[in-house]
């Protein structure tokens, strides 16, 4: 009797197989339903669920790196210009993943040349006051030869970008990134490294790139446990003229 149940029911576990691989309707999914949200009116413009960080007024959502006093850049015509004396500048709000869209744009009378030339940077996550966190390298590399890990696009000393993608100075850059924040135990040991996509003017050039830690001019990378960070925008000291942004916003994908 009992290698009769069990036939009985291997034919019919059979059954219910044949009948999912032939009937579509087992392989439906219809719960739950994905949030509604609305596209802006351009492909970069902020959705409706997207946190504007600059749209052209003020800096209201910014502060100093340094020290948390209002953020001193320089905005007018709907841009901000970066304020080299006034330091690095940093979100009030921290994230942890997201999908950061921002542009930015290298003055057309630039002057320099290799890191000299328009630096400046995203930090992706922001660990301190200065350049401490997880980079991603800004600065003319229009016909302007530099180290690949330091130009354009990369992710700074770690990651050169696959493509350069570069507009001549004076034209608006666009980067769209997608950021995968490192996850760390309760004892602060890392569970799963960052990762990060970028797109720099619509074209893939950080592909789900791996980070070694977080990104130093000198020495290797090493990871530091934290929770969620701000995201900040560095003032860097080269003698060329300062870069300005527009138009930024970032979606939470938590």
């Amino acid at each position: 009797m009992r290698y009769v149940l069990m036939a009985a029911a291997l034919a019919a576990a059979a059954s219910t197989t044949t009948q999912a691989q032939s009937d579509p309707k087992a392989t439906e999914q219809w719960q739950p339903v994905p949030k509604v949200v609305t596209p802006g009116h351009t492909d970069d413009a902020p959705p409706s669920d997207a946190t504007v960080l600059f749209d052209g007024r003020n800096l209201d959502p910014w502060e100093s790196s340094k020290d948390h006093s209002p953020a001193r850049w320089n905005v007018h015509d709907g841009v901000v210009t970066v304020n080299k004396t006034a330091g690095n500048i940093q979100t009030k709000e921290h994230f942890r993943n997201y999908q950061l869209h921002l542009e930015w744009r290298v003055p057309k009378n630039i002057t320099g040349e290799g890191q000299e030339r328009g630096n400046s940077g995203v930090f992706l996550v922001s660990t301190g006051p200065g350049d401490e966190g997880y980079e991603i390298q800004i600065m003319d590399s229009w016909k302007n030869d530099t180290y690949v890990n330091g130009q354009a696009a990369s992710v700074y000393k770690q990651a050169a970008p696959l493509v350069n993608a570069m507009r001549p100075p004076g034209e608006w850059q666009t980067y769209d990134i997608l950021w995968t924040a490192p996850v760390f135990s309760t004892d602060g040991k890392l569970i799963s490294p960052a990762y990060v996509t970028l797109l720099h003017n619509g074209i893939v050039v950080q592909n789900h790139t791996q980070l070694a830690g977080e990104t130093l001019h000198v020495g290797k990378p090493s990871y530091a446990p934290y929770a969620d960070a701000p995201i900040k925008l560095q003032a860097h000291g080269d003698r060329s003229p300062p870069i300005s942004f527009r138009n930024i916003w970032v979606r939470r994908l938590d």
